[in-house]
């Protein structure tokens, strides 16, 4: 039997591993340090796995024209889930993957290969570090930026903060969107400053969640979604009929209600997320 590709990850010392979908063809999994990070249909990128993937995805497909490209920026890059399925969905998109773990990049490239011709251009190193560092030309050039960076199971600290925040919405055209992944337990202390943080440093803030997540009941991911413009109130239902099920969107009001005065988070006051339990989220490492 052939072994599943891997690699120890020289910068966190993590096993990172592809493994195949027993149960959908063409697909795979990427778990690093025991937790499942990216999941790909190779045989159709359109195809979104994880819940606050599929959540994101529908995002995308609210922006500009239906199919018309865009110019996206990824903070952490998993297996390229979401630039795939951009690429899928609107030809032509010109994107920017930031990712620390130069051999994470190597080991996904290598097993699932990018599409040909895609414009998906990979700058290694630290998300904040390397944000702080692009051209001006990227500065008010991008439709989307996805937050989606974690060091095993959690986000690290540093790019949770307001000061972080402030300088990768400058990245943003003025319509532009940023979707933030944030993975949180009961009581959402950590997500709920989350949304302070990201409404201070931008203004307009929708979450977007699982029911029993959003009420604080179980350990899950919300996605925060925020631009310098209004969001589309339109986007709302549509965001909430593209699942999965059952699921919710709050903003405005009721934002702040969920809010429940959460402080906003700084670099003195910034910590990385909780951990999941091991039952919920993680898997067997080597």
């Amino acid at each position: 039997m052939t072994a599943n590709p891997s690699t120890v990850l020289k910068l966190s010392g993590f096993y990172a591993v592809i493994e195949p979908d027993r149960w959908i063809p063409g697909s795979f999994t990427l778990t690093v340090d025991g937790t499942p990070q990216s999941h790909v249909n190779l045989d159709d990128p359109t195809e979104l796995f994880f819940e606050y993937i599929q959540r994101i995805g529908h995002l995308i497909d609210q922006l500009l024209m239906p199919g018309e490209p865009v110019t996206a920026v990824h903070l952490g890059a998993g297996a390229f889930t979401l630039p795939r399925y951009i690429e899928a969905t609107r030809p032509g998109s010109r994107q920017q993957v930031i990712e620390l773990e130069s051999d994470l990049v190597d080991l996904v490239r290598a097993a699932m290969p990018l599409p040909r011709n895609a414009s998906i251009r990979v700058r290694h190193g630290d998300a904040r570090a390397v944000v702080e560092k692009l051209p001006p030309g990227l500065r008010s050039a991008a439709d989307l930026v996805v937050v989606d960076v974690f060091s095993g199971a959690r986000t690290p600290a540093h790019v949770t903060s307001l000061e972080f925040y402030t300088d990768t919405v400058t990245l943003l055209k003025p319509a532009g969107v940023v979707a933030v992944n944030v993975a949180d337990g009961p009581g959402l202390a950590f997500a709920r400053g989350q949304a302070a943080t990201l409404k201070a440093a931008l203004g307009h803030v929708a979450a977007l969640a699982e029911t029993q997540i959003l009420k604080g009941r179980r350990f899950g991911n919300v996605v925060l979604v925020g631009s310098p413009e209004p969001l589309p109130l339109d986007w709302m239902p549509r965001l909430l009929a593209g699942g999965p099920h059952p699921s919710k969107v709050i903003a405005g009001r009721e934002l702040t209600d969920w809010i429940a005065g959460a402080p906003i988070v700084t670099d003195a006051t910034a910590i990385q997320s909780p951990p999941p339990a091991k039952s919920i989220f993680q898997t067997r490492g080597v």
